[in-house]
């Protein structure tokens, strides 16, 4: 086995634990794996930015504007230099397999934020039509890929223009870029792959809740 990364040569270590029970092929070395920064400590209930305030003051805002739609969103990985790489190569350069360097911790994040919520359908957060041909792949899907629950692509992108692209004020006050294909009285997990100022999340929730969506979360690889 090769690091997805780096290419070395990934060495188990095996134990007595391991040797009953394997685990789960590493995808990335030691080094590699080390420069990932895993959110821990104190963070945002409500968006899982890294800080010691309870609520932090963007989702203070979002609900001084009444656009209190999402029950709450939870992140696995802080957006550092690596990550960076990694998700410019993946997402932008089409190297489908490196999803697979975020398997097993983007498993075990959704069991501990959402490991309850049985009947909830996940909705992966869509790409245009000509975002999608360009990609080839949706990455909020490849992730919704790995969750337990079941999946639902109950949304559709009008607005093909990137978000990358835009100024934190030109997506908050932007109009919402989703239709949706029909309607859900199931709770709901959007999966995308970062939550940066949660717009794109919100104009989701929002959609959904107007339509008879009893409770909307997001679980996002990435906090932005």
């Amino acid at each position: 086995m090769h690091c997805l990364w780096c290419d070395d040569e990934i060495i188990p270590y095996v134990n007595w634990g391991n040797l009953l029970l394997p685990s789960r092929p590493a995808s990335l070395c030691e080094e590699c794996e080390s420069k990932l920064e895993q959110i821990e400590g104190d963070r945002c209930r409500k968006c899982s930015r890294k800080t010691s305030e309870a609520v932090c003051r963007d989702c203070q805002w979002w609900e001084s504007q009444k656009r209190n739609v999402l029950a709450g969103n939870y992140s696995v990985y802080t957006y550092n230099a690596f990550m960076r790489e990694i998700i410019a190569k993946w997402k932008y350069r089409g190297d489908y397999i490196l999803r697979n360097v975020f398997a097993e911790v983007f498993t075990e994040g959704y069991y501990q934020a959402f490991g309850k919520k049985k009947d909830a359908i996940i909705i992966p957060i869509p790409l245009s039509e000509n975002r999608l041909k360009e990609r080839g792949f949706n990455q909020a899907e490849a992730l919704a890929a790995f969750l337990p629950n079941q999946s639902k692509s109950l949304l559709a992108r009008i607005d093909s223009e990137k978000q990358s692209k835009k100024s934190r004020k030109q997506r908050i006050t932007g109009k919402n870029p989703f239709t949706l294909k029909e309607t859900l009285n199931k709770p709901a997990i959007l999966v995308d792959d970062i939550y940066t100022t949660g717009t794109t999340i919100r104009h989701a929730a929002e959609l959904l809740k107007q339509n008879g969506c009893p409770e909307v979360h997001s679980y996002t690889l990435i906090r932005g």
